[in-house]
């Protein structure tokens, strides 16, 4: 068993044609270029009992060398991945169910009949590798760059695959990171934590693409530092598995998620106080303000018009056919996997990032809930969108931490509180300014709010 490091990055064919003479790759090309064309059959019972329990098993022919895989699939982040992986080399193309023993096969499949497995995709690409020389200091790093173009295939259905993938062989995952930025400067490349076998599943059955990743768990005792990082991490694993779904079926509400998604990290990135001093932050908000600058008045006008609906698929083709995406993306999980929000902090920033999250959180909102002096607006609900930053801050926390801070009924606060956001960002007429009055006003009865105010 080892252990395989990667990040794929999704490209076309004309970046790929880029990547094989990158000026970069070319400097730092300790090898060669070496192609192989690789067909690989993944196996599975009817039930999807292996995609079911994370794992993948393949037979996979590399010129007259047969190799059956079994992959877990570990931890996946933003892009940046860790599997298991098991290899065993055979004398005939053919499965060895015998090798799947207990030492790797997970206990959930314990009882599972192995003579069920049977093919059910393939992918077959033409891979081109080098091993690349990274340097980082002192510290030795060496990755494998295979460049992959082929396709997954699963009964009349096929995707294209045409991708960068970089392997850890030697060194720390921070290395993959840098590499692939330095890469995205000038080059589309999107990061995509979709595996080939997730690609062929999702052609064999398309609702199997899992969207939402799993909440961080998060407590009361939980440090400011590690509940902002898992819940970064979080929001931008899924706002690149929301981007890759869209690109591939298109439906609108994906692009409005993957919107949300931005904004909640775009307010999170605000929120932190001294914690995280703004020089530290600055370059990550730029970014997020451009996409955001671009995208959310084109999904506030789809909202409403089928005709913008209708183009949007271009025009989000086109902004992944540019760096911007990509290279946002890679900085911000490599800003994340350096914590490197806490370069330059004070004593009191210390502290703060040091503090237990409920503690914290409470008077959090408290202090945003003061500075929104909701009565003002009672009056003047069109005033309401300049408070939207503040909202959205509010409402990121309470969206994926509630549970830690100790506010009565903290659901319906996070409920009545985004009803009054959604309120706020939408065109302003007669019922827009009734419904925003009323929604002031619930807000203000709640005891939750009326506990937060006084504090």
């Amino acid at each position: 068993m080892q252990k395989e490091t990667e990040i794929k990055l999704r490209a076309s064919r004309d970046t790929l044609l880029a990547l094989r003479d990158h000026p970069l790759l070319k400097k730092r090309n300790k090898s060669g270029w070496q192609r192989h064309a690789l067909t690989n059959q993944y196996f599975d019972t009817d039930t999807r009992a292996l995609a079911q329990a994370r794992v993948a098993l393949r037979l996979r022919r590399d010129g007259d060398t047969y190799i059956q895989t079994l992959k877990t699939r570990g931890n996946s982040v933003a892009g940046l991945s860790e599997r298991n992986e098991w290899d065993w080399y055979l004398d005939a193309p053919q499965l060895d169910p015998s090798r799947l023993t207990d030492d790797c096969w997970p206990a959930s499949l314990a009882d599972l009949d192995k003579q069920r497995l049977a093919p059910i995709f393939t992918t077959d690409f033409v891979r081109e590798k080098a091993e690349i020389a990274w340097g980082r200091g002192k510290a030795k790093v060496v990755i494998e760059a295979a460049l992959d173009l082929g396709q997954v295939v699963a009964g009349e259905a096929q995707e294209e695959i045409c991708e960068l993938e970089l392997e850890l062989r030697q060194g720390e995952p921070a290395a993959l990171l840098e590499l692939a930025a330095e890469l995205a400067a000038d080059l589309p490349l999107m990061p995509c934590d979709i595996s080939k076998a997730e690609r062929g599943y999702r052609l064999h059955d398309p609702a199997s693409y899992v969207l939402s990743l799993p909440l961080p768990i998060l407590t009361a005792q939980t440090t400011l530092d590690d509940a902002f990082a898992a819940l970064a991490w979080h929001l931008l694993g899924s706002s690149q598995r929301l981007a890759e779904q869209y690109r591939f079926n298109g439906h609108w509400s994906l692009l409005s998620e993957w919107l949300e998604q931005l904004i909640d990290l775009r307010a999170l990135l605000g929120s932190l106080g001294q914690a995280a001093p703004r020089a530290t932050t600055r370059a990550l908000r730029e970014s997020l303000d451009g996409l955001l600058d671009s995208w959310r008045p084109r999904v506030l006008d789809g909202a409403g018009d089928e005709r913008v609906r209708h183009t949007a698929p271009a025009l989000f083709a086109d902004e992944l056919a540019q760096p911007r995406w990509g290279l946002f993306s890679l900085r911000a999980s490599h800003w994340l996997l350096g914590r490197d929000w806490q370069e330059g902090r004070n004593d009191r920033g210390n502290r703060q990032g040091a503090a237990e999250l409920g503690n914290w959180l409470t008077r959090e909102l408290a202090e945003e809930a003061k500075a929104l002096a909701l009565p003002s607006y009672t009056n003047r609900p069109e005033g309401l969108a300049e408070q939207l930053p503040r909202l959205e801050r509010m409402r990121v926390w309470l969206r994926l931490a509630r549970a830690a801070v100790d506010v009565p009924e903290a659901d319906r606060l996070y409920g009545e509180l985004s009803k009054l956001h959604a309120l706020a960002t939408a065109a302003t007429d007669d019922a827009i300014q009734q419904a925003r009055t009323e929604q002031l006003r619930t807000l203000q009865s709640l005891k939750s709010w009326k506990l937060l105010s006084r504090r």
